[in-house]
């Protein structure tokens, strides 16, 4: 039976408005299409009546929990719950001998373990012969990449299901779900749109807010921004995703990093963090910084952004945000270079003005007798041949192009030595005479 809300005032206890709202069938779930749309793995799980062991990835507040009791509740199985960060080996002892009582009188059992990466190496290997020997259904939800913190021997055993943030649209629908469970007043676009900004994704954060808020309102006639501030406080992202905001720091940063400021750069870096920012995005920024603002003057920028962004994978936060900051610092201080990245922005500006010019036959690739015969490669110098490596005056554009230059090295860091040499293959090339055809490959 369906348990109908209590007035805002009663202070009577009651669960959680996301628990009260927490759906009932897969129907109700809001999100997770690409998981029980029709046609998708869980759905055909249900439909079927086959249930499987599963490792269920995603961020928080995104209906691992819920899917896991829906398991359970659509094929009528016993729900053992497991906490990694609480629980230990005692808890799996536990439900293993619930599993047996239960499988005597002919019931499955579902094992849900919430934060499985929590587990170390031993307690997740005790799981495997009970799923092997098909005692329980094993379920386990992780925020972190199960590649990594699953041990490799129960990741075999499991399907892994990525569950996605929530949309703004998702997030909408769960908040007018929840407006007529509460009978709050509702709430104005702007503030609506701030708070599902503040909640990202996450379905509980954002229920979570809205049941203060709510409580806050009283006989409010309507939830403008001004009350949103008095309630959340401190929680209220001091920038809005999306926003002007959100987009000027990073801008901040990028700009910091530019500058080689590194104090500014943290600065900025944090500002973001604590504005809520998911980490993944910022590493996504400094793997551009270090292709867009260093590039070729230090090469190894573009390892260390992808290092740090490869760490944060593994440990998470906060572990992994210092590796992020360690990146922010070295792309401050490395020398910079935008060489490449003007003669890329020209070279697509080039193309796409210039017409579809022919390969000239000695650059063509020739596989067969009769490319051959029709002179493909034919007089093309191989350069590993020539003195140096270098194919002297050999002309590497289509016939009808006199040679751009697009590419020029700063003057600084490797660039600096980059330039060098490049300008002693340009005199070589300017100093080449016609030459015998040379051996061809």
């Amino acid at each position: 039976m369906e348990s109908l809300p209590l007035p805002l005032g009663d202070d009577a206890p009651q669960a959680p408005l996301a628990e009260r709202l927490r759906p009932q069938t897969p129907a109700e779930v809001i999100g997770q299409q690409h998981l029980l749309g029709e046609g998708k793995p869980l759905r055909v799980a249900f439909d079927s009546g086959r249930l499987h062991s599963m490792i269920l990835w995603g961020p928080p507040g995104v209906g691992k929990t819920t899917l896991a009791r829906l398991m359970a509740d659509g094929f009528e199985a016993q729900f053992i719950q497991i906490s990694a960060v609480l629980g230990g080996v005692k808890d799996i002892r536990e439900a293993v001998e619930r599993a047996q009582v239960a499988q005597t009188t002919g019931r499955r059992t579902v094992v849900f373990v919430d934060e499985v990466h929590r587990f170390n190496k031993a307690q997740q290997d005790a799981f495997l012969p009970h799923v092997e020997s098909g005692l329980f259904t094993f379920i386990g939800a992780t925020t972190e990449n199960p590649s990594f913190e699953v041990n490799s021997a129960l990741l075999s055993r499991a399907t892994v299901h990525v569950l996605k943030s929530l949309g703004d649209a998702d997030m909408v629908v769960l908040l007018a779900r929840a407006q007529a469970l509460l009978a709050a007043p509702p709430l104005t676009d702007a503030a609506r749109d701030r708070l599902v900004g503040y909640a990202d994704g996450d379905a509980r954060r954002l229920l979570n807010a809205y049941e203060n808020l709510a409580r806050t309102a009283g006989k409010a006639k309507n939830i403008d921004e001004a009350l949103l501030e008095r309630s959340l406080g401190e929680q209220l992202r001091r920038y809005d995703k999306g926003g002007e905001q959100f987009y000027d720091t990073i801008s901040a940063l990028h700009k910091a990093v530019r500058g080689s400021d590194p104090d500014a750069a943290l600065y900025w870096f944090v500002r973001m963090l604590d504005g809520g920012v998911d980490p993944r995005y910022a590493a996504r920024r400094l793997v551009r910084m270090a292709s867009e603002d260093i590039g070729l003057a230090d090469p190894r920028a573009l390892r260390m952004a992808l290092d740090a962004a490869e760490t944060y994978e593994r440990l998470g936060t906060p572990e992994g945000e210092l590796a992020l900051a360690q990146a922010v610092v070295f792309l401050a201080m490395a020398p910079k270079s935008n060489a490449v990245y003007t003669a890329y922005k020209a070279v697509k500006a080039f193309v796409a003005q210039d017409g579809t010019r022919a390969v000239p036959l000695h650059l063509r690739n020739a596989p067969t007798k009769l490319m051959k015969d029709l002179d493909y490669g034919r007089d093309y110098r191989y350069a590993h041949d020539e003195e140096g490596g270098f194919a002297a005056g050999e002309n590497y554009w289509p016939d009808d192009i006199k040679p751009p230059r697009f590419y020029e090295p700063v003057p600084r860091g490797l660039e600096l030595r980059i330039g060098e040499r490049l300008e002693e293959l340009r005199r070589l090339n300017g100093e080449a005479q016609t030459r015998p055809a040379k051996k061809t490959r």
